[in-house]
């Protein structure tokens, strides 16, 4: 829970009709807090935090970066005669962004491209060069290392600049959202033959801990736990499933258990007939 990351991917396509050329998604913790493309032609919020916490100024300014990113992506044109390809469908992508561990302190920043789903260049921070993954793209790192001054904002952006804003996102995110209060905990089954769910919802920050404990020893046989995934509103959801016979359920007890950083103590969810929902939940 104590790991935190802002990242941006960027994306430039030729040879798609009615499609934007180029288009980014700014996320943090893996969730998308901004957007950006040509044809609206200006960054805007995508979650409420983003929207309350950044004022004017800071979203006309990062349209601006957006621009200037969008105009590197002409790139795409010299990578293609150096490949010889001339049509088609093509992607030029850039990811890059930073980490931060609030416990150690320790932080990274990385920045790499690639093109048609292929590594192409990856920023060495130690060197401050440009690592090319296929020949091709020899001539761009030469080209994008003769601006030295370039080079070094770079370095100063993954280092410094962009853990400033990572902090500070994180920061809003968290105070925005911590008022929801702890995760809603419900036991669903779509039928007696059908495996029990333990459905955890509304929480945050991402981390969290959900297992299954039998006669109040831990289990793991017949468990499935689901991915976290965001919800609309800032906060994560996810699923633990347990699969057990009706017979195991009169012998034994069973328990589901949650641990998050919400709460002040774990939540307990026993298993029997008046926890469990059965309305056909997908």
């Amino acid at each position: 829970t104590a790991t935190h990351s802002l990242q941006y991917l960027c994306t430039a396509t030729s040879g798609i009709p009615d499609a934007s050329g180029f288009e980014s998604v700014g996320m943090v913790d893996g969730q998308p807090f901004c957007s950006y493309d040509n044809k609206v032609g200006r960054e805007i919020p995508k979650q409420e935090w983003a929207k309350e916490a950044m004022d004017t100024h800071y979203w006309e300014t990062n349209t601006q970066i957006s621009h200037r990113v969008q105009q590197s992506f002409n790139d795409i044109t010299t990578t293609m005669k150096s490949i010889n390809q001339t049509g088609g469908i093509h992607t030029f992508q850039n990811m890059y962004g930073c980490g931060w561990d609030e416990e150690t302190g320790v932080t990274e920043g990385y920045d790499q491209y690639g093109y048609d789903g292929e590594d192409f260049l990856t920023f060495d921070l130690e060197s401050m060069s440009w690592i090319p993954s296929i020949t091709q793209a020899f001539e761009t790192k030469l080209k994008w290392e003769s601006n030295r001054t370039k080079i070094l904002q770079r370095k100063m952006y993954l280092t410094e600049e962009c853990i400033h804003w990572l902090k500070n996102h994180v920061y809003y995110e968290s105070s925005t959202i911590h008022w929801k209060g702890p995760p809603e905990v419900t036991l669903l089954q779509k039928d007696p033959s059908s495996p029990v769910t333990c459905h955890v919802t509304g929480f945050y920050p991402r981390g969290i801990n959900v297992s299954w404990q039998r006669d109040g020893e831990d289990l793991h046989e017949g468990v499935k736990l689901g991915e976290t995934l965001p919800n609309g509103d800032g906060t994560f959801q996810i699923r633990s499933s347990l699969r057990l016979s009706a017979e195991d359920m009169k012998m034994h007890s069973y328990t589901c258990t949650v641990q998050h950083s919400s709460l002040q103590q774990d939540v307990f969810k026993v298993l029997n007939e008046g926890e469990i929902k059965r309305n056909g939940y997908k």
